[in-house]
């Protein structure tokens, strides 16, 4: 059998070198990093003030640590699927934070968001469990556990959500892996996903006005990624 350089031209050569390279890169999936681009990122927090305490809080860089330690996160199903759950997430983000301005709930500390029923996590005198990070993660039954799974404190340092970003990060893709992302890749739509994080307030009309800024958000950005939101948009 003669051998490839005795059948080829040196441009024939080139080219599938060229190709080699660029084919590849071509048909492989795209990371998470490579949907959140810097551009993307920075379009939504570009638009809270510059006094806002998440301004210097929120960052790419974090959340793409942060997903370091979720690989499940925005590698499961299509290409589809994976820019819906991305739009999905950074549509919530955006609502809870205000576009990245809030990382403390407004008037979070004048909330009782301890469950004093719940006594596998139960709350510690003083300490307050309202809203906190890109998802606010609220409720002593949502820290406690949170703080297990990620390694901290949560039930007894629930400010260090506050204060850490990337942790605060981690805890927003913890709720979000734990109680919507399967929603997301199962087809089911993004309107499962408002009834997860805040449906008791704002699903079944309790409260239309934040269903319709979730899902202009999410449609918004899932026209930015250039895929289409799918269907069953809302609750």
């Amino acid at each position: 059998m003669a051998s490839l350089t005795n059948t080829m031209s040196l441009p024939t050569l080139a080219l599938v070198g060229i190709l080699a390279v660029l084919l590849p890169k071509t048909i492989s999936a795209q990371s998470v990093a490579d949907i959140v681009t810097p551009a993307f990122f920075d379009s939504i927090i570009n638009q809270a003030d510059a006094g806002c305490e998440g301004k210097n809080f929120y960052s790419r860089d974090r959340f793409l640590q942060a997903v370091n330690s979720y690989p499940q996160f925005g590698t499961e199903g299509g290409q589809d699927v994976i820019k819906r759950e991305i739009a999905a997430i950074f549509a919530h983000f955006t609502h809870e934070t205000g576009h990245f301005c809030y990382i403390n709930e407004i008037n979070g500390p004048a909330g009782d968001y301890c469950d004093e029923n719940n006594t596998q996590y139960p709350c510690v005198p003083g300490k307050q469990y309202f809203g906190r990070g890109p998802i606010q993660l609220s409720w002593n039954f949502n820290y406690g556990p949170a703080g297990r799974d990620i390694g901290f404190d949560g039930l007894n340092a629930p400010e260090t959500v506050g204060t850490d970003p990337v942790l605060a990060f981690k805890t927003g893709l913890w709720y979000w892996m734990n109680n919507c992302h399967s929603l997301i890749t199962s087809g089911q739509g993004f309107g499962p996903t408002i009834r997860a994080i805040n449906g008791r307030l704002e699903c079944d009309g309790n409260n239309p006005a934040t269903v319709r800024a979730r899902v202009g958000y999410y449609t918004d950005y899932c026209n930015r990624l250039g895929v289409s939101p799918g269907d069953n948009l809302t609750c």
